[in-house]
């Protein structure tokens, strides 16, 4: 599947002059281990100086494309260029792309120093006055003067995984993949590092392909976000366009929180449609995109995100948009969760973010939801979504 993404190559920034990352460019690429497609003819284009994140369940083929990203296993079909060079083929160590990992992989008998320069010994320049001035820039950028003699077990967790970030970036890469580096750290420290991580790579200019289970940091960090699914490049967009504008059901439901209600299409015209809840013949009224379809008589779903929604008490009255009980109330952080049960479809469970300003009625209650058309999508109702 062919998915370059719209919008504009993103603006970057440098340390001094210099841009480090190049363009990747994945086309038409598919691996299969035996019977199993792991990954589906996928085309995949990353501007220089951009941070992409790769997401999805586990088995969607993100791992499997980070891995033949950095040689680790070769496609099936397809070819895999760095800027104008075919790297298809060559060995993970001749395609010079930096790497950071969960668990850091540091070498506990090496000081943080001699860690960072480590991959510049490989290339037996770190001895150099340019070897050393680029180990000295490092230390600088994430942020461990003084600690250059510490061993790993001497450091936090946070501070691994900067050396690590520092090791991979001091060879100057093309490109750089992370593989869930933050998945070993506690919630605090992984939201601070994901800021961390994220004002390095702006001010390197570095192409970054970031591979994550966890959609929110996916978001924060990315100048776009590819979605996987089943070897499928579902959609690639900027974090606000897949958020706003999902391609499926799959995207809408893996991309935040969103409600799905089973309808059946009374009538559309070009610009709206008209469905009515299983089980209820009050009408609703959506706006309709121009990737929307909806034939009268069909099966959709109707997709509404929590916020979008507003929680109003009602008398049963006939003109409410969608009627059901105040089950629940959950406490949010910023917000409130109302879980309203839907009596029509057989107390199937909506999510309403309510915000503290608002009062909220007693449980058990009798309650409206309104939303705006313009904030409701609709799905085929053979379109995937998550369990």
């Amino acid at each position: 599947m062919r998915a370059v993404g719209r919008g504009r190559t993103p603006s970057v920034h440098r340390l001094g002059d210099k841009l480090i990352g190049k363009s990747l460019t994945l086309s038409g690429i598919s691996k299969a281990y035996g019977a199993v497609e792991a990954v589906k003819n996928t085309t995949l284009e990353i501007h220089a100086g951009e941070f992409v994140s790769i997401v999805g369940p586990s088995g969607s083929g993100k791992t499997s494309l980070l891995t033949m990203i950095a040689g680790f296993e070769h496609p099936s079909t397809g070819t895999i260029h760095i800027a104008s060079q075919d790297i298809t083929s060559a060995a993970p160590h001749l395609r010079n792309i930096g790497m950071v990992f969960q668990r850091y992989a540091l070498f506990p008998h090496m000081t943080v120093q001699e860690n960072i320069a480590f991959p510049l010994r490989m290339r037996r320049v770190s001895k150099t006055p340019d070897g050393r001035r680029r180990v000295a820039e490092m230390l600088d950028l994430v942020q461990l003067e003084g600690l250059e003699d510490r061993y790993p077990h001497q450091l936090s967790g946070g501070q691994q995984q900067r050396v690590a970030v520092a090791r991979a970036l001091v060879f100057n890469p093309p490109v750089i993949l992370m593989d869930e580096p933050l998945g070993a750290l506690d919630k605090k420290l992984r939201e601070a590092m994901q800021l961390e991580i994220k004002r390095i790579q702006e001010r390197l200019g570095a192409t970054v392909v970031y591979v994550t289970h966890d959609q929110e940091e996916a978001l924060t960090m990315s100048n776009r976000v590819a979605v996987m699914h089943r070897g499928t490049l579902q959609q690639i967009g900027a974090p606000d366009e897949l958020y706003r504008d999902p391609r499926n059901a799959f995207v809408a439901d893996f991309v935040g929180s969103i409600n799905f209600l089973p309808v059946t299409v009374v009538s559309c015209d070009e610009s709206s449609a008209v469905v009515v809840l299983r089980g209820s013949s009050a009408p609703i009224s959506v706006s309709r995109r121009a990737s929307d379809r909806p034939t009268p008589g069909q099966f959709y779903q109707l997709a509404i995100r929590p916020e979008h929604l507003e929680l109003r008490p009602t008398q049963w009255d006939r003109n409410s948009v969608i009627e059901g009980v105040l089950d629940t109330v959950v406490f949010a952080g910023a917000t409130r969760t109302a879980v309203v049960r839907i009596s029509a479809l057989g107390d199937a469970v909506v999510r309403v973010q309510v915000p503290f300003s608002q009062a909220i009625p007693e449980k058990g209650a009798l309650v409206s939801l309104e939303f705006a058309a313009v904030n409701a999508r609709l799905f085929p109702a053979e379109s995937e979504a998550l369990p």
